[in-house]
């Protein structure tokens, strides 16, 4: 379990418990809202339309900071399930880069700070949207990637000896 601060609000945890942290803030806020998180990208869009929410109510950041800290997690679990990131613990430059204590490790090798992008996406706007910064990011391996199915589009699996 994830320890509380003196107002009651779950404190970020190391790296080793944010697939926890993530799971009971999705679990939470699915019985509070009935909202579709399932970990997919396309899941990132309703994430989007909550924080822009958010900010058209006039909700100052010192009140939604532990929601935003949850779907934080939400949005870095969804990098770690979809395309074979890890959670990790920032070093001392990160930190004060990031301002978060944990973030993701790509494949590649590049890091990133879900937390962070969160907290963008709520101050700064739809510029900063998380469903974009998913299709966009860099070091996302393909090899994870769910492949995408739309009504009306046969996909036939290709035997990669079939096109030499």
């Amino acid at each position: 379990m994830s320890k509380s601060d003196n107002h009651g609000h779950k404190q970020v945890p190391q790296a080793e418990g944010m697939r926890e942290f993530a799971a009971e803030f999705v679990g939470w806020i699915k019985q509070h809202r009935r909202l579709p998180l399932d970990y997919s990208p396309a899941s990132l869009r309703v994430v989007d339309f909550l924080i822009q929410g958010m900010r058209k109510g006039g909700r100052r950041r010192p009140e939604v900071d532990a929601l935003l800290t949850g779907f934080g997690a939400y949005v870095g679990e969804v990098l770690v399930r979809k395309h074979g990131a890890t959670w990790c613990d920032f070093n001392a430059a990160q930190r004060e880069y990031f301002g978060q204590p944990v973030g993701v490790l790509m494949p590649d090798g590049r890091v990133w700070s879900p937390l962070s992008r969160v907290v963008n996406r709520f101050e700064i706007g739809k510029e900063e949207s998380l469903q974009r910064f998913y299709l966009t990011m860099p070091g996302r391996s393909s090899a994870r990637c769910e492949p995408e199915f739309r009504p009306g589009l046969v996909q036939v699996p290709v035997d990669d000896a079939e096109l030499s």
